[in-house]
């Protein structure tokens, strides 16, 4: 008996045995996928939510508002239910489907922290925003020059030619411009402004030196790619497209991966851990707790890939104790769980616009215009460091009438009323050790493990650029000869950005960071961590399109290590 036990054990161990492991399928997720997939090596793939088909597991894709039930309005169970995702614009009844259940999943705020979280195979690649901008060495060099953070051990010539492969299959749509801050990409025809934001372009451009208005670039075809169709302007990618005109996992990068006949998908599969081998001074593996069963189960590979997005990394990493790394995995420096960073938002300056009354625009566009950071780039502020960008434009809503009701009203609400602008900014969060998260081991949660706790919020810098951004966003509607110019908002709290990242970042020092150049983890070398942990900054662009070239970048390097026998 002992010895059939033992036959069957390793049985197990060796049908749950893959080349590579990846936790999570969102952005990052994907990529590795793809990557290693491509490679050849046999992959695994780790996703806590449940499964998601392209198209056939989108079903409000393709209905009218009037077929749902509260005219997509959220019902007093669902803010409930989801009492933090409902914080965010994006849950609506439309997707709400595809968010995580925050009653079953609590973590505890020492101060205000929005996660939102997608809780499906695809992850947040089915939700997000879709603005693909690149990193400059403005953003690279940021730390080294004004002392907040670790130098990042990479510069923009690292990347560019990983931005290249990424945004050639992802497909972005922009326009070129040469401006420094902001590196142009490998484009697709971009979309076109409305006649009133090539009137504000002109004006601003000819009142100001050092501000430019570009179109939105955004990761919606333009033109057919791989299979996917170009984008419809419906303005619903928020519930799935099934056109395949945005970029997500489920749409794009899961495709080619399961096309090489490498991988593997596991849903309801919540990583407790990193299993790490005290004698071969390497990860061997990862234990998941399946949500459905509520067994826990191990699986081993040679490389392990977290992209669990930057919380959950950060659990995973603090919850995975040994001899070695009492306090997580590759954590001797302490800066696991430490650093981390959202953008800053909340502000809309919006105006009314005379005249154009003969123009119009065709559907709903999925980007808007875009003026990309212009503030200490030459002349440093004295108020603050690093910088925003604005985004919004121009639209026309309903025309005022007096009819009541009935074929006068119907009428009516067919003619568009006058002009509007309205801009919105993104403000760069700068790295704070004790903006942090941690494990609360005396209190669990469902699943019997330790509790996260996030202590997170933004400082004076935060604060003084925002103001900033109120007063320069009313001079610029106001230099565009905009009328009735009003501020309103306030600053958004951590989270709600959807942009969080830090907590494992990379650096030269192993005392003072997690990674390396490679994202490959200093004191754990067959560990790579690609998603939002891996940030050093936070610059004040939208970040997915950075986390995929390094994640394209690492997957290279980790599968040539391999292969010399290093990893």
């Amino acid at each position: 008996m002992p010895g059939d036990t033992l036959h069957l054990n390793n049985k197990a161990k060796k049908q749950n045995t893959y080349d590579a492991i990846i936790v999570g399928s969102g952005i990052t997720g994907g990529w590795a996928a793809k990557e290693l997939c491509e490679k050849g090596l046999k992959v695994l793939m780790l996703e806590r939510g449940r499964n998601v088909e392209h198209i056939k597991d989108y079903p409000t894709a393709t209905k009218a508002p009037w077929e749902f039930e509260h005219h997509l309005h959220l019902t007093k169970e669902d803010k409930e239910r989801c009492y933090v995702q409902s914080r965010h614009y994006s849950y609506k009844e439309d997707n709400k489907h595809f968010y995580i259940n925050d009653k079953e999943n609590p973590y505890d705020e020492t101060k205000r922290f929005d996660w939102i979280r997608g809780d499906i195979v695809g992850g947040r690649s089915l939700l997000w925003a879709r603005a693909c901008y690149r990193w400059s060495d403005l953003d690279f060099e940021a730390n080294l020059k004004d002392g907040h953070g670790v130098d990042w051990p990479i510069r923009y010539k690292d990347l560019a030619p990983w931005y290249d492969y990424v945004e050639s299959f992802i497909g972005v749509s922009g326009s070129v411009e040469h401006i420094p801050q902001l590196p142009d990409g490998k484009f697709q025809p971009p979309f076109e402004m409305n006649c009133v934001e090539k009137s504000f372009k002109q004006k601003i451009e000819s009142v100001y030196n050092d501000r430019k208005v570009i179109i939105g670039r955004t990761a919606n075809l333009t033109k057919p790619v791989q299979g996917r169709g170009h984008c419809q302007a419906r303005d619903l990618c928020h519930r799935g497209c099934p056109f395949g005109a945005y970029f997500s996992t489920n749409a794009s990068t899961m495709p080619a991966a399961y096309a090489t006949g490498n991988l593997t998908v596991r849903p309801h599969s919540l990583v407790n851990k990193v299993l790490y081998d005290e004698q071969q001074q390497k990860a061997i593996g990862v234990e998941i707790l399946d949500t459905e069963t509520k067994q826990t189960e191990e699986f081993y590979a040679n490389i392990i890939f977290l992209n669990a997005a930057t919380v959950a990394t950060a659990f995973i990493l603090l919850n995975s104790t040994s001899n070695r790394f009492p306090n997580g995995l590759g954590n001797g420096s302490d800066q696991v769980g430490r650093n981390l960073m959202d953008h800053h938002k909340g502000l809309s300056i919006s105006a009314s616009v005379d005249g154009f009354e003969d123009g119009y625009y065709y559907g709903r566009r999925p980007t808007g215009i875009y003026i990309p950071r212009f503030k200490n780039i030459h002349e440093p502020s004295p108020d603050f460091l690093r910088g925003y960008h604005f985004a919004g434009g121009a639209y026309r809503g309903r025309q005022s009438h007096d009819a009541t009701i009935g074929a006068d009203l119907k009428d009516a609400l067919t003619e568009p009323g006058a002009w509007s602008f309205s801009i919105y900014a993104f403000g760069e969060t700068l790295p704070y050790a004790d903006n942090r998260v941690t494990l609360n081991h005396d209190k669990k949660d469902p699943w019997g493990r330790p509790t996260i706790t996030i202590d997170c919020n933004f400082r004076d810098n935060e604060k003084a650029m925002h103001k900033d951004i109120a007063e320069t966003g009313k001079e610029i509607l106001t230099a565009a000869g905009y009328k009735d110019v009003k501020v309103s908002g306030s600053i958004s709290f951590p989270g709600n950005a959807n942009h969080e990242m830090g907590i494992a970042r990379m650096g030269k020092d192993p005392k003072t960071s997690v990674l390396n150049a490679f994202n490959q983890m200093h004191e754990v070398s067959n560990v790579f961590i690609t998603d939002g942990s891996c940030m050093a900054s936070s610059n004040c662009v939208n970040p997915s399109l950075t986390y995929m070239a390094l994640t394209a970048r690492a997957c290279d390097y980790a599968v040539k290590e391999m292969k010399k026998g290093n990893v």
